[in-house]
């Protein structure tokens, strides 16, 4: 577990995470030195950004899915791996919200809305938006916005944040995560004067990003330019997506990025087709790859994306995020209404089908829209897993375990497919099940912040007798997830038993101290909770 923040100012962090933006800029600005360091320290900036994760967490905000999850990160990495700043700390997550929008925050976190995911067409048109997104944290546009509008950000945050802790600690259903994005509107609507140039930067150095991890360079400008097409139907701007309200488009930006898409492609064009690197100089200047007799056949030439399909992972992944973040009842009406049409019929739709299947309880139903789809993709690891999900839903258990064995020997850190596994094991009833699943999840618990591993590992600690561990686990989850009282009250009770060994009681207090500082500076501030809804000491 991540030790809590030894500085909590969650004013600044809610502020900063709503100045919007964009792509990646190829044109390096001046760095801002000691006056951005004044602002915000890089390890601060981490703190307000996971800060503000656990908080969405809390309130229900996020799509919280391994699958999903893994997704998001790989592709956002790639990015960032051909960002000129490979090497800072950046965090991708799905936001569970309807609403064309993305959105960076301190630290490298950036959100993607499951609405935005929902209307690309293309896996380059979704890795423009990131790569926008991107280029807005390592050219430093968020440091740059809160500076110039000190005077009013601090303000407008706490309005924000007073709204956001009543809807959160009086019930309100849907208040809450209604507020966190209409504030955030309001905010980021504040800044669109002073962040159109950040924008036009910010495009062309995501375009570059975009290029050099191999993705298509005018999928940027295509989807801007099919979300500016939603200006023309006359709805008014209260129709318009939230994307074009905190990233305003205009035709000559629109214009501007197109030709410069086409200036890389032309580039790459004269670039050799084949590999450069000759195999001898490679031995002398390099270590020696095991069990590859030519290493120059590991690098792939031009480095090209392959074309998306209506089956590949990026075309699946979208339709997971549909139905994860919408309503299952009526997304199994919506699917099984339009596969009736010969252009919806495609395996991204079964599979979406058999996913909403599947949360509404019908897993025989699932099998069988999945079965004929494995059929001719036998290979393919997300089919197989959502299989044995649905097998184990419809009861069918041993078939279940067959296919999540199978995959978990081929991909022991999957951590879907581990998640999946140990589930079932927790679930069977075997003390011995219940003891493999913790050793199987035990080991991704150090590098991990996502509240379900916790939980897992402690219901399947807890289900094989050792108690402890799963107290502990259980304590981490509920921190993770944004209860930091209820964590520290577990913990608490925790101590108190007498059959501690010293090891034992030793991690138990580690995790109280670092807790207490934050713990601390929530009272002091009176800042609300999901587990302290007034805001006051308990």
């Amino acid at each position: 577990m991540r030790p809590p923040l030894s500085r909590l100012s969650i004013l600044a962090a809610t502020a900063l995470a709503t100045f919007a933006a964009g792509a990646q800029d190829n044109v390096r600005l001046p760095d801002l030195g000691s006056s951005a360091n004044a602002l915000i320290s890089p390890r601060e900036a981490d703190e307000y950004g996971a800060m503000m994760l656990r908080q969405m967490h809390a309130l229900d905000l996020t799509v919280d899915d391994a699958l999903v999850d893994q997704y998001i990160n790989d592709l956002g990495y790639r990015l960032v791996a051909s960002s000129d700043r490979p090497k800072d700390h950046f965090s991708f997550f799905i936001v569970k919200d309807t609403q064309i929008n993305a959105f960076a925050a301190p630290g490298g976190y950036i959100g993607v809305n499951a609405g935005l995911i929902n209307i690309t067409s293309s896996e380059s048109e979704l890795a423009g938006v990131i790569a926008h997104e991107i280029g807005h944290i390592t050219q430093n546009h968020l440091y740059r916005a809160f500076e110039d509008s000190k005077k009013n950000a601090p303000l407008m945050a706490l309005v924000l944040l007073g709204a956001i802790a009543a809807g959160a600690g009086g019930g309100a259903g849907d208040a809450a995560p209604a507020v966190l994005m209409g504030g955030q509107g309001l905010l980021m609507q504040r800044q669109i004067n002073f962040t159109r140039k950040d924008e036009i930067e910010a495009d062309r150095v995501g375009i570059q990003t975009l290029a050099n991890a191999g993705y298509d360079p005018e999928a940027m400008a295509e989807f801007f330019g099919r979300m500016q097409d939603t200006l023309r139907v006359g709805e008014g701007e209260e129709a318009l997506p939230a994307l074009l309200q905190t990233h305003p488009v205009t035709l000559a930006r629109i214009s501007d990025a197109k030709a410069r898409a086409r200036v890389i492609e032309e580039k790459q064009a004269n670039k050799p087709r084949l590999s450069t690197l000759d195999k001898a100089t490679w031995e002398k200047s390099t270590a020696p790859v095991l069990f590859v007799k030519d290493p120059t056949a590991l690098v792939s030439p031009g480095g090209k994306v392959a074309p998306e399909s209506t089956g590949d992972t990026y075309a699946l992944m979208r339709e997971r995020v549909r139905v994860l973040s919408g309503d299952a009842q009526r997304l199994t009406s919506y699917y099984a209404t339009n596969l009736k049409r010969k252009d919806f019929d495609t395996a991204a739709n079964r599979y979406g089908y058999a996913l909403a299947l599947l949360r509404t309880g019908h897993g025989a139903q699932a099998v069988d829209q999945l079965q004929p789809l494995l059929a001719s993709q036998p290979g393919n690891v997300i089919l197989r897993l959502g299989l044995a999900d649905a097998y184990e839903n419809a009861g069918r258990h041993g078939d279940a375990m067959a296919i999540y064995k199978a995959l978990h020997e081929n991909s022991p850190r999957n951590r879907a497919v581990a998640l999946g596994y140990a589930r079932a094991l927790a679930d069977s009833g075997r003390a011995e099940d219940a003891r493999a699943a913790s050793a199987m999840l035990r080991p991704m618990l150090d590098d991990s912040d996502d509240p379900e591993i916790f939980r897992t590992f402690a219901r399947a600690s807890e289900r094989s007798g050792d108690t402890i561990r799963a107290a502990e686990a259980y304590a981490d989850s509920a921190y993770l997830s944004g209860r930091p009282f209820d964590a520290m009250e577990q913990l608490r009770r925790l101590l108190k038993r007498d059959d501690l060994d010293y090891y034992q009681r030793s991690r138990i207090q580690a995790r109280i101290s670092d807790l207490t500082p934050l713990l601390l500076e929530l009272r002091k501030r009176r800042i609300t909770t999901d587990d302290n809804p007034d805001g006051r000491s308990q």
